[in-house]
């Protein structure tokens, strides 16, 4: 841990400025999208496993794809490094465990802060646990980058090495800690977040079959007009009104997160630019849901809505809370975003996808991030 404490837990809103604007610029659109190449290869890959999947018929749970597709992308983004999860499609290096351990961990004690100090140090001496775990594996991450880079070895130019080279320059402003702390939450958040994201897009998709086809129409027209590329890019993506109302709806019915940075309203309520907030908190679940806002079937996946008048768009767009919002939008909003585009047409032009049990509801865990549960599904090559 960073002594400067870290994104997600720093409260002082001066202290949280900060440590963002250390990093911001690494996490702009602008950065992001010279690293479509390596995101392709991800997605390359992926395909693959799916051409072997509708070849055996077999059933696979498509959230667990797309942890391998988000892990691989988070670990090339900012190590430089592909972990290896989409090779095989099994876990590497118990990174899959200690993230979920993790969460847990977090979950809890984030209610009952209390019992912090006391577990954190019980933890230290078990080194298998998820936090301990994830912790060591970002410090031999980070020393292995920084021994190439001393060495001369050339690396392209991921997250990593933008931090290691500001730390060279000064040491004072990015400690060694500070570079283990930030990689580590790219890596523990950044994968879990996305394909949380990805799997409800997919799920939405295939449990609502007309819009999955309208989708589909969608993309194979701009695929004959050459409107999109053989290899899919973010800006192509941005192009396309009904994969981008898909994507927004979906992230609107399940946002990645069920237990959000408290925002916590005083006792006796209070007025913020004109508009009276009753105490209590904001979830972005809560929200999504409120009929005044996103209309009377606001419970309803129907991406039509992101169609209507510009003034309500424009009013559901201001309520869309999935990443958080304001000085607190969550950083990686970008990555998270690339990954999506680069990825969804891309499967849905060259695959029919089905639920395996159409009939049986999609549970959740909601463990900070709302994770999915056996979103189990079988593929067809088109």
């Amino acid at each position: 841990m960073s002594e400067n404490g870290d994104l997600f837990s720093v409260i002082d809103s001066k202290q949280h400025g900060l440590l963002r604007r250390k990093v911001a610029s690494s996490y702009s659109m602008t950065c992001l999208v010279q690293m479509e190449p390596s995101i392709g290869h991800c997605v390359s890959l992926l395909v693959e496993r799916f051409r072997e999947l509708a070849k055996t018929g077999q059933t696979f749970d498509m959230r667990h794809w797309m942890q391998c597709y988000a892990f691989d992308v988070i670990g090339l983004i900012t190590l430089d490094k592909r972990f290896g999860f989409l090779d095989a499609g099994q876990d590497q290096g118990g990174l899959l465990p200690a993230v979920d351990a993790y969460f847990m961990y977090a979950t809890h004690v984030g209610v009952y802060h209390e019992m912090h100090p006391i577990l954190i140090r019980l933890l230290s001496f078990l080194p298998t646990s998820g936090m301990i775990h994830l912790q060591n594996f970002a410090v031999e991450q980070v020393n292995h980058g920084k021994a190439l880079l001393d060495a001369g070895y050339r690396m392209d130019d991921a997250f990593l090495v933008r931090l290691l080279r500001m730390h060279a320059q000064n040491p004072e402003k990015m400690s060694l800690n500070d570079v283990i702390t930030y990689c580590g939450e790219n890596v523990g958040a950044g994968s879990h977040t996305t394909s949380i994201s990805i799997a409800a897009i997919m799920y939405h998709l295939l449990n609502a079959p007309i819009v999955y086809v309208t989708l589909r129409e969608e993309i194979d027209l701009a695929t004959s007009q050459g409107r999109i590329s053989s290899s899919i890019s973010y800006q192509e993506a941005q192009k396309l009104p009904y994969l981008q109302a898909c994507t927004k709806e979906a992230i609107r019915v399940h946002p990645v997160t069920g237990l959000p940075m408290m925002r916590v309203v005083p006792k006796g309520g209070m007025t913020l630019c004109g508009r009276y907030f009753p105490k209590g908190v904001v979830n972005a679940w809560t929200i999504h849901r409120n009929p005044t806002i996103f209309g009377d079937d606001a419970d309803i996946f129907r991406p039509e809505r992101w169609f209507d008048s510009d003034e309500r768009v424009s009013l559901m767009e201001r309520n869309l809370f999935s990443f958080g919002a304001g000085t607190r939008t969550c950083i990686g909003k970008n990555i998270s975003l690339i990954e999506i585009s680069k990825l969804v047409p891309e499967l849905i032009r060259r695959f029919d996808f089905k639920l395996a049990n159409p009939e049986i509801e999609l549970k959740t865990v909601n463990r900070w991030f709302v994770q999915q549960k056996n979103v189990l599904c079988r593929v067809h090559l088109r």
